[in-house]
């Protein structure tokens, strides 16, 4: 009877971990117990290798997704048959359906072999409102899973071969009778592979990608919005052994203004005016986000909280034509400091109201009084 030792133990980690504390852990473990720096030493070689088995289960969302439900079962074929791998086999909720309806869809024995993209991947970009405005073109760092270059992606050590799985006969899956039925498994020699790797490459382990820095160009384009995902195809995770790699999904996150808010297309603004320029009307001066100087007009008696829209002064309109519009509230802001002059011509002006000047405080004070009798 085997031990089986947890994934999360193996790497030190919270079973809530993200991808990279995980790598973090990982690349830390690694270091530590690679067999160079323990030359001969058979208990860390079979601690480097374990958690290698642990990472490529784990930083895989599939494959963790299984282990977490199943553990180390989601790894093990049903059947019986030889030792299974890091690699998910999946064949046990899967293999009636494949076997029944892959031979009418075209599925079938001549399928071929299993053939996994690699993972794919987030980014979060912040940019600013002015940078969703106009678009932006920025490069950024990525720590991601790619192409061997010394293998060239096969997993195979440089001048030797990469054989047929004699098991499968290089289809990936083998057939077994399970009562009634005819149904298809993943080879247990190849993990659905359908080739056989004698010597692995030493600097990916047979696994035909190594880790890497990659530096990428971002295209954001004018109007982006937050959470806007922009995909760049084939920029995740590279595939085992020359299997298609992941895309990256950049996700942007507009950082907050100082002035405009934003809703849509449309930019919102709050602006302070003078109760005098509210009463004898006016003009304020807002800049855009597109350089220009908007003029908004007061009307005389303007009351606070009134908007004013400003039309085609907002957002562009995300891979599209036009603009929104821009709204300005104004916000009618008492005096709080008064000099003796500006008292005294405020008194003059209070002795000369007649309540024409302020029909809804005349209304009010009509209907308080007549609902006080």
């Amino acid at each position: 009877m085997t031990t089986e030792v947890d994934y999360y133990e193996l790497l030190e980690v919270e079973r809530t971990a993200d991808d990279v504390t995980l790598k973090s852990a990982y690349r830390k473990l690694a270091i530590k117990y690679h067999p160079d720096k323990n030359a001969g030493c058979k208990d860390h070689e079979a601690k480097f290798k374990a958690i290698n088995e642990a990472y490529d289960c784990l930083k895989d969302p599939q494959k963790r997704a299984a282990y977490d439900r199943f553990g180390h079962a989601a790894f093990k074929n049903g059947m019986g048959g030889g030792g299974a791998g890091p690699q998910p086999d999946f064949g046990a909720f899967s293999d009636i359906f494949e076997s029944v309806f892959g031979e009418f869809m075209g599925g079938g024995r001549g399928g071929g072999r299993q053939v996994r993209r690699g993972a794919d991947l987030r980014y979060d970009m912040e940019i600013t409102l002015e940078e969703a405005f106009h678009g932006k073109t920025s490069e950024i760092t990525v720590d991601v899973s790619g192409h061997c270059d010394t293998c060239d992606g096969t997993g195979a050590k440089p001048g030797t071969p990469v054989n047929q799985c004699k098991q499968c006969g290089g289809h990936g899956k083998v057939r077994a009778q399970q009562g009634f039925f005819m149904v298809e498994r993943t080879c247990p020699v190849c993990h659905g592979a359908g080739e056989v790797i004698e010597q692995p490459c030493r600097d990916c382990r047979g696994e035909g990608r190594t880790d890497k820095t990659k530096t990428l160009k971002i295209n954001v384009p004018p109007g982006v919005d937050e959470g806007t995902r922009i995909r760049l195809q084939g920029e995740g995770e590279a595939g085992a052994r020359g299997a298609p790699a992941g895309d990256l999904y950049i996700f942007l996150h507009v950082k907050k203004h100082a002035i405009f808010e934003r809703e849509g297309t449309n930019l919102f603004a709050h602006a302070p005016i003078s109760f005098t320029t509210a009463a004898l009307g006016g003009e304020i001066v807002l800049p855009g986000l597109d350089g220009e100087k908007h003029v908004v007009k007061i009307a005389p008696g303007t009351q606070s909280g009134r908007e004013v829209r400003q039309r085609g002064a907002g957002m562009p309109v995300l891979q599209g034509r036009g603009r929104g519009d821009l709204v300005v509230e104004l916000v009618v802001e008492m005096p709080t400091k008064l000099t003796a002059k500006q008292r005294e011509l405020l008194e003059e002006f209070r002795a000369t109201e007649t309540g024409d000047e302020c029909p809804q405080a005349t209304g009010f004070f009509a209907k308080l009084k007549a609902a006080l009798g």
